[in-house]
């Protein structure tokens, strides 16, 4: 472990999932959707540092990223009601500064093929920032 990892307590960093739960998605729905939105933010840093002729990447992460990564990998996943709810808690991680990925569904398997968002991630990063954003929230 290197000493910026060393000064980060795995349990002070975190990535909160939050699933809405008036949608009435099935759980295996539910369970796709928390994964496209916590693996967002990985997938987005691959992606813009990609070579593709030797299909390798090269990614720069923040220390509290990379003490995620190589700790803890703590996730909580939490409830929102409404589309407005996690629309205003993405804003809310945004305007802190956090990483935040909102996650619209298709619809080709349910919401009548109407593109509907379905899940939020945020992190990872500190807990206590999170917890500004998502500490009134009910686990899920």
């Amino acid at each position: 472990m290197d000493d910026v990892t060393a000064a980060i307590p795995p349990q002070q960093v975190k990535q909160v999932i939050v699933i809405r739960r008036d949608l009435k998605m099935r759980r295996g729905k539910e369970i796709a959707q928390g994964a496209h939105a916590s693996s967002a933010w990985i997938s987005r840093l691959v992606a813009v540092g990609l070579d593709p002729s030797t299909r390798t990447a090269t990614v720069e992460l923040d220390p509290v990223a990379f003490a995620w990564l190589t700790t803890s990998f703590r996730k909580i996943t939490l409830q929102a009601h409404s589309e407005d709810q996690i629309v205003a808690l993405h804003e809310a991680a945004l305007e802190r500064g956090l990483k935040s990925h909102l996650i619209t569904d298709s619809g080709r398997t349910e919401f009548g093929g109407v593109p509907t968002i379905t899940a939020l991630a945020i992190g990872p990063d500190l807990a206590e920032l999170i917890d500004e954003v998502t500490g009134g929230l009910t686990i899920y």
